[in-house]
Order: structure tokens, then sequence, then C-alpha cells
């Protein structure tokens, strides 16, 4: 069995393909099958998320690229600027992994989510579609809030 040991800073020619959703490219150790079909084992220290068209590569020098895998997800779509950014501003407010794009906003399916950019005049698009969320302000950051091992405090808008 393949074990994926290192993060390449520099996209290599790879032998290798492996397609993951989101879920599973914020882990550092896993159990995967190949595009191939092939078992590995993914093995990095915790870090930055893997992207699609980063590199992975094994202690032997074997390289695997990373793709982000179509999952569900849903989109809003809007030219007005200010409609949009409200939307970002909520579901950022809920720690919410968002994907911002030219005119449109994307995150991981939920219906809660759904309706309350209803309420702000959105239509959210359940659709399926790869999903490659923004990093954050303060760097790479897993959504179950691991912020290793540091407190993690900060305002949600108030006045204090």
């Amino acid at each position: 069995m393949l074990k994926f040991t290192k993060r390449l800073e520099v996209a290599e020619k790879a032998r290798y393909t492996l397609t993951l959703p989101f879920d599973q490219r914020i882990r550092g150790r896993l159990k995967v099958i190949l595009d191939n079909g092939e078992e590995a084992g993914v093995f990095l220290d915790r870090g930055p998320i893997l992207r699609g068209g980063d590199c992975i590569a094994t202690e032997e020098g074997a390289v695997a690229q990373i793709k982000a895998a179509v999952e569900t997800v849903s989109t809003v779509r809007s030219d007005n600027a200010l409609l949009l950014s409200k939307a970002c501003y909520h579901l950022g407010n809920r720690h919410t992994p968002l994907q911002i794009g030219e005119g449109f906003a994307r995150y991981q399916h939920d219906h809660v989510l759904d309706d309350m950019l209803r309420g702000l005049g959105l239509e959210p698009v359940c659709e399926q579609a790869p999903f490659e969320p923004e990093p954050g302000a303060y760097g790479e950051h897993h959504s179950d809030h691991a912020h290793g091992g540091h407190s993690h405090e900060h305002s949600h808008g108030h006045a204090h």
C-alpha cells in the first residue's frame, strides 16, 4: 500500500490522482482509494487543506495529484455585490466554509442556511460541483473548529 507522507510545494508530474471531497481534504490521516482503484494511506502533518491541483508524495517519490470531488453544495448567484456581501457575512458569521467567486458564493448544502439566504432575497441552488472554500483570514483551518489547541476568541459584530 502506498503511504503518502509529504506535501509538495510545487506541483510535479503525478503518476496517480486522488479525488476527495472537502471533508476528507481537511484531514491529515486517512485511508483512501486512488482513482486507479489502488488502496493508499495519507499520513500528513496537520496543516493546510489539500486543494485541487496540490500534489502529495511517498518517501519513495511516487506522486499523486489531488482533485476536488464533485459534491452536494448550495450556490447563490447575484449581480448585486451588496446582497452577495451580506450573504457571505452571515455565512461567515456561522463559521461556514465558503467558496467565493465572481458573482457567486458556494457552501456545503444545508437547508437551514438555504432558508436563511432566501430570507435575504437570494435563491440558493442545490447542485453537484467541486467545493474549494476560502482558506480564512488567519490561514487554513478546519471546519470542525480545531484551532491547534489555542484559544479562539473573537467578536461576532457586537460592540464591546
